[in-house]
């Protein structure tokens, strides 16, 4: 196909690339809201695409929070005809980031930013762990590690735990600390605003033992979701399972180093490697899924098939 268009949308940003004949262009637009419906923010950004001019056959699009109330490609088949295109597909952005970091092969990649979901692969199943959003779940997450901090540092303030360097980094925010959870509560961008504090533990952990215990308990949690999605699948038995970690979460060495260390700790002879995906190459790559992979029962397609 000679024009694709690929979109990443996430909850800190939204990722846009469109590929005509081997070239591309990329631009980004503010994050999708997965407490709103996804259907309307995702028309609107092709309605943007339209905007531009941009012109594609095939639309491949990965999506944060996607549940059954949005997954409708037909829905966005009917928006992206404005553009040309013949095709969609559609899946969760766990697809996407799997998809990016290990193509069609079978393992496990784990995907940490602002949220975090584990997708597992095998020959016949497809595993999905975690994912389940701030209130429920994202163990080890952006925003798991940030309110992790919040909470520590309110726990100094109230005297019931220990001192720590974060509580400089939040009152630097915050006029008075005691009001702060009136004011991220009413924040529209309270997930992102509390994600971005993992940045202060993650520099904080070489010197701060409360930062230090955040960044190990996250490793873990990112790690345990790893191993339990390739028990599920039936990786377990390989001999060395294919492992990857990707996302903002794992810029940092602390998390990397912890994360590798745990999941060896269960399988030492895995092929873990560490910040290798873009998962716009994985939503371009959902139209070259075919039927006989197991994770094309993950897919939603209208249109005209891609992949044979």
């Amino acid at each position: 196909m000679s024009a694709v268009l690929a979109i990443d949308a996430g909850q800190t940003g939204i990722k846009v690339r469109h590929l005509v004949d081997g070239t591309s262009e990329e631009w980004a637009a503010p994050g999708i809201r997965t407490d709103l419906p996804l259907l309307p923010q995702l028309v609107d950004v092709l309605a943007l695409a339209g905007a531009r001019g941009v012109r594609a056959e095939a639309v491949g699009v990965g999506v944060s929070g996607l549940t059954d109330r949005d997954a409708d490609a037909g829905a966005l088949l009917d928006a992206a005809r404005a553009l040309g295109a013949r095709s969609v597909t559609l899946a969760h952005d766990s697809v996407t980031a799997y998809l990016g970091a290990l193509g069609d092969e079978r393992g496990v990649v784990t995907a940490a930013g602002t949220g975090v979901v584990t997708l597992a692969v095998g020959a016949r199943d497809v595993a999905r762990v975690d994912g389940w959003g701030n209130l429920m779940g994202d163990a080890g997450s952006g925003y798991w590690i940030g309110r992790e901090a919040l909470e520590a540092v309110m726990r100094e303030v109230d005297g019931r735990g220990p001192a720590t360097a974060l509580t400089d980094a939040v009152r630097a925010d915050f006029d008075d600390l005691e009001s702060a959870y009136i004011e991220l509560q009413a924040a529209p961008d309270r997930v992102q605003r509390i994600a971005a504090y993992a940045r202060a533990v993650t520099a904080l952990a070489a010197d701060d033992r409360v930062a230090a215990a955040i960044v190990h308990r996250a490793a873990r949690e990112l790690a345990l979701s790893a191993v339990t999605g390739l028990r599920r699948v039936g990786e377990d038995l390989a001999a060395a399972p294919e492992v990857r970690a990707v996302g903002g979460v794992f810029r940092s060495a602390h998390v990397a180093a912890g994360f590798e260390a745990a999941v060896r700790q269960v399988f030492p002879g895995a092929a873990i490697r560490v910040g290798t995906s873009d998962p716009l190459d994985g939503a371009a790559r959902l139209l070259e899924v075919t039927e006989a992979s197991a994770l094309s029962r993950r897919l939603l397609r209208a249109g005209e098939s891609r992949a044979a």
